[in-house]
């Protein structure tokens, strides 16, 4: 889905979304487009089980298992990305723009943030003549604004 950018409508981002899907050979059922639509609905960077929540009002059979299943999924086709950390819950991001994750290691929020710096690390000869890299990831920890202002 690399035709997606962050001024792309939703409509845009799910159109994507299902040419992905056609793509990779997956099927475009009802239970993959509503979690897609959730997660892309939301900045917060939901785990599997806050996503399932979402997702039960609308399909109210769903199990959790399919919402991580099918989490796993989006991210192995490229649809949404999994937010790197330690010691939590997976998250996950439908954002596919490019921009880099802030998380508070006080109170577990994910922030997005941009910076062109970042985003254009140089890759060294000997790391790509190893590897295919397919992304570049910038992942910051620390305190938010107002968890730091708290720690005062």
């Amino acid at each position: 889905m690399d035709t997606v950018n962050q001024n792309s409508t939703f409509e845009e981002k799910l159109a994507g979304f299902e040419a992905c899907c056609r793509k990779h050979g997956l099927k475009l059922t009802p239970q993959r487009i509503a979690i897609y639509k959730t997660l892309i609905s939301t900045d917060s960077h939901p785990t599997a089980d806050e996503v399932y929540q979402m997702v039960r009002t609308e399909i109210s059979n769903i199990s959790l298992d399919t919402v991580n299943r099918t989490l796993l999924t989006l991210t192995e086709i490229g649809a949404a990305f999994q937010v790197e950390g330690t010691g939590q819950p997976r998250r996950f991001d439908g954002g596919l723009e490019d921009h880099q994750h802030f998380l508070c290691i006080k109170c577990g929020k994910v922030i997005d943030f941009q910076h062109d710096a970042l985003g254009d690390i140089h890759i060294p000869d000997e790391v790509q003549g190893q590897f295919k890299i397919l992304r570049k990831t910038v992942y910051l920890e620390g305190f938010c604004s107002v968890c730091a202002e708290k720690e005062l």
